[in-house]
């Protein structure tokens, strides 16, 4: 733009009706210039196609075309104008709604016009009378949404009460007897109270940080438990396929070393008839030539010829079969104690690895039957003859002969011993806390009951519904008792031999479970021994 447009000043380039920067300027056949909008609306408004400068009128078909030379001249001026006073609005920053393509910043908010402007269009409210009267405010963002449709005031009050914000008119009218403050304060307490949340945000946060590292090593170390888990499943296999292949080969080679022995007994046997055959051809051969010699000879050929035949009896002469029916049962027995052996070295190793999750179980008098008697310990119990006059309460058992552990236990793992030597029966296990424990009971895993019972002194039953009766190799003299809650599983053990005498899976557990003992009766003294929670001696 050359020097001498620059000097221009702003009055040059300002719509007589908006008294601003023109905005699409047209120019009238009378000379006068105005924005296109503005005539526009000032002939809609007055119905009179006329100049609103010099009155002159124009007839209706006066076509409106935009003054190109001044537009841009207007653009230009506006733009060096902009420049040169106002500053562009930065983010943060309230922009003048009335700026149309470079929004400046907004020195004033009009609570009239619900609008924002910038100095340049601040001017009109400065200038114009009508415009003059309208509440000029500092610059408000979205200032339409600040306003109280209902009284056209800036909503600079909050209730406490309504949790609203509010006008001033509000406050005397619909919220009087409200807990009113100003934005000021109410903010000041909302930033203390966001400084807290964001706190406790910010420790939220961490903890499901910190869970995210727990889940992430818990994974680790199951994959590592897994991996583990499967090599020594390898090596165990392994170890057992070649042990069932150095048996076959073993076997193998037995069997063929007892062949070779009477395949070499046969065949020395045939070479030494195949050499007398051969001899007696010979002598069959000097027979024949014995009628021809003289009386002499004769005699003394015949008399040679019977002293060298062979004397062996070869019907005498057998060859011994070998036997291979006990070679095969021999050598499966062998595998079958070496694999014996190494089955039972993987059960001790599944003992010790379930009592690393033992735990100290006592008993609860709370719960017990009248005639059990418990130890001052809490670890024994037994079947006493007369009823104990106990105060009854919801937890106790009146009927069945049982106390529960005071322990509970609704997640992980964990693992306890009972002693029974010296009984004839007994019932051991877990039971679920909400199980009912009045009246007879009917135990099973429905009923919440997971059981193991010993009757007539060897009968193992596992109180599955079906019952099954079990085989053990042993009488346990200490039963281990095993729970993975997460994994649905209950399991029991001889803790003596370390074999697993029956495995609930699959149970479905819900809420708390608590151990379960019971003695039964006495029998008349033959099952008068109690029951005793022993430490449990983890093994290395």
């Amino acid at each position: 733009m050359s020097a001498a447009t620059c000097r221009l000043s702003q009055e040059d380039f300002l719509c007589s009706i908006c008294l601003d920067v023109f905005s699409a300027p047209v120019t009238l056949l009378c000379g006068h210039n105005f924005c296109k909008n503005c005539i526009t609306v000032n002939w809609r408004i007055n119905r009179k196609i006329q100049c609103p400068v010099c009155k002159k009128r124009f007839d209706t078909s006066h076509e409106l075309h935009v003054n190109t030379f001044i537009s841009e001249m207007a653009a230009q001026f506006r733009e060096s104008a902009a420049k040169n006073t106002s500053e562009e609005a930065k983010p943060g920053e309230v922009p003048c709604d009335a700026c149309a393509e470079i929004k400046l910043k907004a020195l004033k908010s009009c609570l009239v016009c619900l609008a924002s402007y910038c100095d340049t269009h601040l001017k009109r409210h400065q200038t114009v009378p009508g415009l003059k009267r309208h509440k000029l405010v500092e610059p408000l963002d979205n200032i339409e949404d600040r306003t109280c449709t209902k009284h056209d005031e800036i909503m600079e009050l909050f209730c406490k009460t309504d949790q609203m914000c509010v006008c001033r008119f509000c406050m005397e009218s619909d919220h009087e007897s409200h807990d009113v403050v100003s934005l000021m304060e109410e903010c000041t307490g909302k930033r203390t109270e966001l400084g807290k949340t964001e706190a406790e945000f910010q420790q939220m946060i961490q903890e499901r940080q910190q869970k995210i590292e727990e889940l992430r090593q818990s994974a680790k170390l199951s994959k590592d438990a897994a991996d583990k888990a499967v090599a020594d499943g390898v090596e165990v296999f392994t170890g057992l396929t070649q042990l069932v292949q150095t048996g076959l080969t073993d076997l193998t080679e037995q069997i063929k070393n007892k062949h070779k022995t009477t395949e070499k007994q046969a065949k020395d046997f045939i070479k030494e008839l195949d050499q007398e055959i051969s001899e007696l051809l010979k002598r069959t051969a000097e027979v024949k030539l014995l009628g021809s010699k003289g009386h002499f000879h004769f005699l003394q050929s015949f008399l040679s010829l019977n002293a060298s035949l062979p004397v062996k009896d070869w019907a005498k002469v057998s060859i011994r079969q070998p036997s291979y029916e006990g070679t095969v049962a021999g050598a499966v027995s062998q595998i079958k104690e070496t694999l014996n052996k190494e089955i039972e070295k993987q059960l001790e190793a599944e003992l010790k690895r379930v009592q690393q999750f033992a735990v100290d179980v006592t008993l609860d008098p709370d719960t017990a039957h009248p005639k059990l008697i418990l130890s001052e310990n809490g670890k024994q119990v037994d079947h006493g003859d007369v009823e104990q006059n106990l105060p009854e309460n919801a937890e106790r058992f009146l009927y069945c002969v049982i106390v529960l552990a005071k322990q509970s236990f609704s997640s992980g793992r964990f693992y306890y011993e009972v002693e029974v030597k010296g009984k004839t029966k007994w019932d051991l296990g877990v039971v679920s806390a909400s199980a009912t424990r009045k009246g007879q009971i009917i135990s099973s895993p429905e009923a919440g009951y997971w059981t193991l019972q010993l009757r007539n002194g060897n009968e193992y039953v596992a109180l599955a519904d079906p019952d099954v009766l079990l085989s053990v190799k042993s009488r346990p003299q200490k039963v281990g008792v095993f729970v993975d809650y997460e994994e649905d599983l209950v399991s029991f053990y001889n803790a003596d031999t370390a074999d697993i005498i029956y495995s609930f899976t699959a149970c479905s557990f819900t809420g708390k479970l608590h151990p379960f003992f019971s003695p039964c009766v006495n029998d008349g003294g033959e099952n008068s021994a109690p029951l005793r929670i022993s430490v449990v001696h983890r093994t290395d």
